[in-house]
């Protein structure tokens, strides 16, 4: 597959010089395990970070991801090295398998497309999950619904996906049919990266087949008698689209773990927190106090009991790794940093041996 590398970035992103002034501005297109695909002005090339970029990184946060803006010092004939990596504009992430360590998933993007299938696995609760988490990473979201063409009344969805998610765009679109795509042609702009969310079987594959005009990923039909979705999609990578905009493609998650999602449930949940600034207390906890803003709207109906402990299931999980991290004593902390340090050092060993 050619690409034109320009299509990968611009000045705007690179505002300062490299260090080495040989090195090449580039953009990590697919991570696979320790290899990363970068896209430079020699095309598309795997290149591994270098010894002193991995030494400073204090956690594995600080390694590339898909998306992010590096210096490359280009090899040929060899094996290209990544020296730099550039701050991030925006980020998704998650707990990783342990829950105590952030799992960057996408970064650099200008809009976070959450996809959701229309079948009998829509889940709103889910939504507001992603919502969250997308809110949290700096860009605009927007709600995807997907596989319209398989349902009676979309605008039902819409509907409901409209008044949980205020500010948040929500298209129903068609992969098959092509209802709706043509909805998403502002979005798909020279230079604008959109990174793709959601769950196993939801239709990201189909759905960026459909931008790409051709069938170039893999797909795979949902399970029949409970809409389960399968994977397909089994890295993360970027996909340059005939229009210049690029998408990233991850895959699909089965629960997607919250991290460091404070202001996105603020976003998520507006309506709440501004009915929590109307309390006659303070420091009300909305479980029997006079003057309870939230107690009244959940009496009068304004406010939905289904919403209300969507947001407390949600904080409570927040404010669950956001304790881990704050109560995690300083040694702790060093023994952490000295045991990733030692994980690198062996990993630069035994690159060194072969």
């Amino acid at each position: 597959m050619e690409t034109t590398h320009t299509l990968f970035f611009g000045p705007k992103d690179f505002p300062n010089s490299p260090r080495n002034p040989l090195d090449l501005p580039a953009r990590v297109t697919e991570v696979q395990k320790d290899l990363y695909r970068i896209g430079c002005e020699h095309g598309e090339v795997w290149a591994r970070p270098k010894g002193s970029l991995l030494r400073q990184a204090a956690q594995f946060g600080d390694l590339p991801t898909v998306g992010d803006f590096v210096y490359v010092q280009y090899e040929p004939q060899g094996q290209s090295l990544i020296t730099e990596l550039l701050p991030r504009r925006t980020k998704f992430s998650r707990p990783d398998e342990t829950g105590k360590r952030e799992q960057l998933v996408a970064a650099n993007f200008d809009y976070v497309w959450i996809v959701t299938s229309l079948n009998q696995d829509f889940s709103l609760a889910r939504m507001e999950r992603y919502l969250a988490a997308a809110w949290q990473s700096g860009a605009q979201p927007v709600a995807l619904l997907t596989k319209a063409d398989l349902c009676d009344d979309p605008a039902s969805f819409v509907f409901q996906v409209e008044s949980a998610a205020p500010g948040v765009p929500v298209h129903a679109v068609s992969a098959v049919t092509g209802q709706g795509i043509n909805e998403l042609e502002s979005y798909l702009r020279p230079g604008v990266t959109l990174a793709l969310l959601g769950m196993s079987g939801v239709g990201k594959s189909s759905l960026i087949n459909a931008l790409l005009g051709e069938e170039r990923l893999a797909v795979r039909a949902i399970r029949e008698d409970d809409s389960w979705g399968r994977h397909t999609t089994t890295h993360r990578q970027l996909l340059p689209l005939p229009s210049g905009a690029l998408v990233i493609d991850t895959p699909g998650m089965r629960e997607l773990g919250l991290w460091a999602v404070d202001s996105g449930l603020e976003e998520v949940f507006a309506d709440i927190e501004a009915l929590a600034v109307c309390c006659r207390f303070g420091d009300c906890t909305h479980q029997r106090e006079p003057g309870c803003a939230i107690l009244a709207a959940l009496e009068d109906g304004t406010l939905e009991a289904s919403r209300y402990a969507s947001y407390n299931k949600l904080a409570r999980e927040a404010a669950r790794h956001a304790g881990r991290q704050a109560s995690m004593p300083a040694w702790q902390r060093k023994q952490k940093a000295r045991q990733f340090q030692k994980a690198v050092d062996a990993a630069l060993d035994a690159k060194q041996r072969k």
